[in-house]
């Protein structure tokens, strides 16, 4: 089954993160009842993919400022068929900020997601209102590159971590950046 990946990736996820429990549990019941999840024609929702990047120093975060829902966000996108997560957050974050290399932060040396949310996108167009089942990866860019904003963004910018709290109005966007503070901490200690 190509989903058992993605159910052993969520075991792993919810050791990391027990308290998570309930939000596993409904990611883990929607891929067992889809097995269309990581496509857009999923109609109630998709699996998405998406990258909390910090700088080289880990002093500064990035968020595009998304041009159909007019907010700050992390870069990412949908699977599209892509089972592997982690390529797909790659992905987003080389599309949607002109870099090319990062490392992959990965907890235990698992590639883990960050996070887990389950948002729901309001209805457009032709497209319903659906759930995106976004895994969220830790990204460090390598320094020295250059950003370019894409099409899906109005801007793009580094924000200094330190003021994330005051930054940061959104739950979940401040939940990504008190895990990455957790999983950096050691790397961030100046000598």
């Amino acid at each position: 089954m190509h989903r058992r990946p993605l159910l052993d990736l969520l075991e792993r996820y919810l050791v990391q993160y027990p308290e998570e429990r309930i939000g596993v549990d409904h990611v883990r019941q929607f891929v067992r009842a889809n097995p269309d999840c990581f496509e857009r024609s999923c109609v109630d929702g998709h699996l998405t993919a998406s990258a909390w990047i910090v700088s080289h120093d880990r002093r500064r975060f990035l968020l595009a400022h998304h041009r159909k829902l007019g907010r700050w966000l992390q870069l990412g996108g949908h699977a599209d068929g892509d089972t592997d997560l982690v390529a797909v957050a790659l992905r987003e974050a080389r599309e949607e900020s002109g870099m090319d290399e990062f490392e992959v932060v990965r907890p235990g040396g698992l590639a883990l997601p960050l996070d887990l949310d389950v948002h729901r996108i309001p209805a457009r167009g032709e497209e319903p209102e659906h759930l995106h089942h976004d895994f969220r990866f830790l990204l460090v860019a390598a320094s020295d590159q250059e950003l370019r904003v894409s099409s899906e963004s109005n801007d793009l910018r580094w924000f200094a971590r330190e003021r994330a709290a005051e930054l940061l109005g959104e739950e979940s966007l401040l939940r990504m950046e008190r895990k990455a503070e957790r999983l950096l901490a050691p790397a961030t200690r100046i000598t």
